[in-house]
């Protein structure tokens, strides 16, 4: 006499995998990642800047990012100084600025001046001036490429608050 796990007279039934909505779901999740990661900015966008509208055909390519809001300035991210305390200041460079792009910022140290690229995304409400010291304090640390990235027009913004930029080069 055997004991198994069933009590005498229950018949065994296998249990089914339904596999239809699995594949459903998966088809759909293919069906968005392909939509939504067609079109992958390269330059990233903050929520707390409003980017100006171009008709620009170039796309952005690797390069330090500078990003000026309403009230602060960004070098990749790190904060460097403020709007307020850039448009106090009477020189024509950004100091805070200048010491930070001093340093090597990308994997690939390029030596070529020339081929030193920084990309400056800035909200379209500041003042010229702001981007002016911005572009110049650039200049004087050696960067031979600058651009501004813009939105493209006639192209909706992409979802989750991310835009289709380009870059107008200068």
């Amino acid at each position: 006499m055997t004991m198994g796990l069933w009590p005498r007279g229950a018949q065994r039934t296998d249990a089914e995998l339904n596999l239809i909505p699995l594949i459903d779901i998966m088809s759909v999740l293919v069906a968005f990642l392909l939509i939504y990661t067609a079109e992958v900015d390269l330059v990233q966008n903050s929520k707390g800047v409003e980017i100006p509208l171009s008709t620009a055909e170039a796309k952005p390519q690797q390069s330090v990012v500078i990003m000026i809001t309403k009230d602060d300035l960004f070098v990749q991210g790190e904060p460097v100084t403020h709007v307020a305390d850039i448009l106090r200041d009477t020189s024509a460079l950004v100091e805070p600025l200048r010491r930070i792009l001093d340093r090597p910022m990308l994997a690939n140290n390029v030596v070529d001046q020339s081929s030193r690229e920084i990309t400056v995304i800035a909200d379209k409400s500041l003042p010229f001036e702001v981007v002016k010291k911005v572009m110049a304090t650039c200049t004087a640390t050696a960067y031979g490429k600058i651009s501004l990235a813009v939105i493209e027009k006639g192209k909706p913004a992409g979802a989750g608050g991310q835009s289709s930029t380009t870059q107008s080069s200068i």
